[in-house]
């Protein structure tokens, strides 16, 4: 595929810096530069035209530029963050045909004995375009394989957008890591890359170079809020912080307007299915937002259930069939109750649990608790019960001074007090761990 539209923009930006890796700098002459290299070392390695190529790696100049370059081979790219612990059954489910792996200045390329038969991949490795597998992150069963045409999801970088600057906090093989990348590049802004995404780390960098745009989940903005980083580190440069990825419990929305009112929060929607909407939140203490309609994405709800035919949506996944109707709709499963032009999202149909007839969104419950002393963070989840089929459970995070059956107390008092019966877990379960898993979104 030709990417000039890409690097004649890389390169117009010349000795601006954009990336900054372990705190060293690079122009964008160097990532061309990188770029560059990469092609040659894919001729070198005999990477041919349309290849399917798993690429293990985290944020940074070489792997950014070995991503451009396959694209301009018309490769299959498989992206693999290093937190995916099962990297062999992405590489069989992929079909991949090369195995890259990047360990700082380090690059291993390694062809497998796999070919390729899925129907799918030898259809788009016909057509010549590159491609894109991105794997589902979900917490239970076999990760599905979404591939795509890589062609209708560059098509929106062809538009000049916003210059910002920004850290990678969403993963390498996260379609909204994907987007950050691919927007900053384009458009002249900064990336600077993280390790271990803690919240110091983030807000430290922040703070350093003056950072504008912190893509995010609501479990991490949690942890900032919880951490009070606001006070400990300079974030008054940050003008926009977006958040997806899962629902947001309406109290942390609002405490971090709160805490950052000069900040613009807007939800995001995007799937890797689909790619990311264009949306706009009714305000930044607000989770309504305006999903918009345009040739590129078309919405509409069915029984308070939220269907998108896009674009650029997926071809179909690799492992599991199709969710897609004749038409082209894709069923998100997500339940979201209308105002006028705008929509919220009360979560995912699956999430939904039916307690004697009365259905309640762990998200609704986990919000009150978020303003109770003492809760570092809580998960709700349901439980079997033979007389009303399910009640509700909770597992809260706590200091280990509240690690006491005291506190299980208090939290009985205070959800007496703020909740409806049938809302009330019937069993607390305390923990000093952690509840969210390497992507900073909550164990569901």
């Amino acid at each position: 595929m030709n990417i000039d539209f890409i690097t004649d923009k890389i390169a117009s930006f010349s000795d601006n810096i954009a990336i900054v890796d372990s705190e060293k700098e690079y122009t964008f002459n160097q990532i061309l530069d990188e770029y560059n290299n990469a092609k040659k070392l894919i001729k070198e390695n005999n990477i041919y035209k349309n290849a399917i190529v798993s690429l293990l790696a985290d944020f940074t100049p070489k792997s950014t530029a070995l991503f451009l370059a396959l694209i301009e081979n018309d490769s299959i790219i498989v992206p693999i963050s290093k937190t995916v612990k099962t990297t062999d059954n992405y590489i069989n489910i992929s079909q991949s045909e090369f195995y890259i792996e990047i360990n700082d200045e380090n690059v291993k390329i390694t062809k497998t004995d796999i070919k390729p038969e899925h129907p799918m991949l030898l259809k788009l490795k016909e057509t010549e375009h590159p491609g894109l597998i991105l794997f589902s992150s979900g917490t239970t069963g076999e990760p599905k394989a979404a591939l795509h045409d890589l062609t209708f999801l560059l098509e929106k970088f062809k538009k000049e957008g916003k210059r910002l600057s920004t850290v990678t906090f969403l993963l390498f093989d996260h379609i909204g890591g994907f987007n950050t990348m691919m927007h900053t590049l384009v458009n002249g802004g900064l990336i600077v890359t993280l390790k271990t995404r803690s919240v110091d780390e983030v807000c430290s960098f922040i703070e350093k170079y003056k950072l504008e745009l912190l893509p995010t989940s609501p479990t991490f903005i949690n942890m900032i809020i919880l951490n009070k980083a606001y006070e400990k580190y300079d974030l008054s440069s940050l003008k926009l912080i977006t958040y997806g990825t899962e629902p947001m419990p309406e109290t942390t929305l609002k405490t971090l307007h709160k805490v950052l009112p000069n900040v613009n929060l807007k939800q995001t929607y995007g799937l890797s299915e689909l790619g990311i909407m264009p949306t706009k939140s009714e305000n930044s203490e607000s989770l309504w937002l305006k999903l918009r309609n345009d040739e590129t994405f078309q919405t509409k709800i069915v029984d308070d259930i939220l269907y998108i035919k896009s674009k650029s949506a997926m071809i179909g996944y690799l492992n599991a069939p199709s969710p897609f109707d004749s038409d082209g709709w894709f069923n998100t499963k997500d339940k979201v109750i209308q105002k006028g032009e705008f929509v919220k999202i009360l979560g995912r149909t699956t999430d939904l649990i039916n307690i004697g007839g009365q259905k309640v969104y762990p998200v609704e419950v986990e919000s009150v608790f978020f303003e109770c002393p003492g809760v570092l963070d809580i998960r709700i989840y349901g439980a079997d019960n033979p007389l009303m089929g399910k009640v509700l459970e909770a597992e809260v995070q706590v200091a280990q001074e509240n690690n006491n059956r005291e506190f299980i107390k208090n939290l009985r008092k205070y959800a007496k007090e703020k909740l409806e019966p049938y809302k009330i877990p019937v069993k607390f379960n305390l923990t000093t761990k952690n509840l969210y898993g390497d992507r900073f979104k909550k164990k569901r």
